[in-house]
């Protein structure tokens, strides 16, 4: 086997990027403190062309900490659309009145495990990812319409943001990747 150039993969630039079409898919980051990890959900977000990024709370923004957001995103924070607003609460309500699909990943009473959603293609979805030490705030738990958990089966009772980011997007990928 050889490693691939990066030539070879193909890649769309920016621009194609921002004219491609997308999941219908929007993550909300919610009180998200690591500015390596609002980087890192960039990444994948460019990586599975995730339709936008609405960065709430205390989350950076890539205008105000672009050399941390940068290590880890490359470049991502200038292909992924992204938003920023103080108030995710009133961010979840509007996607919600808009017909979003709003999706707290969390751990709470009746939550549906991922190995158990289905996604349908005609939806929009908006997923909201919370702190990395109190989650997704009870407040905005409330105003969505479900709540998503990762299944785990170790000594440990969560797994970090970035990391759920990942497994959640490509599972949204997994089960759309025919709209792209």
């Amino acid at each position: 086997m050889r490693k691939l150039t990066v030539s070879e993969l193909g890649r769309i630039d920016v621009e194609q990027f921002r004219n491609s079409r997308k999941l219908p898919l929007t993550i909300i980051l919610d009180d998200v403190r690591s500015l390596y990890n609002v980087g890192s959900v960039f990444r994948t977000s460019d990586a599975f062309r995730v339709e936008r990024i609405i960065l709430c709370g205390i989350t950076a923004t890539p205008d105000n900490s672009l050399v941390e957001i940068h290590k880890t995103a490359l470049g991502a924070e200038e292909s992924v659309e992204w938003v920023y607003s103080n108030d995710c609460a009133a961010v979840v309500k509007e996607l919600g009145e808009k017909g979003y699909t709003t999706i707290a990943v969390e751990q709470v009473e009746g939550s549906v495990k991922m190995d158990e959603l289905r996604i349908d293609p005609a939806a929009s979805y908006a997923l909201v990812l919370g702190n990395e030490v109190k989650g997704v705030n009870q407040n905005v738990v409330d105003l969505c319409k479900m709540s998503l958990e990762i299944p785990q089966y170790g000594t440990k009772h969560s797994l970090n943001v970035s990391v759920t980011a990942g497994l959640v997007i490509w599972e949204f990928y997994k089960q759309l990747k025919e709209l792209l």
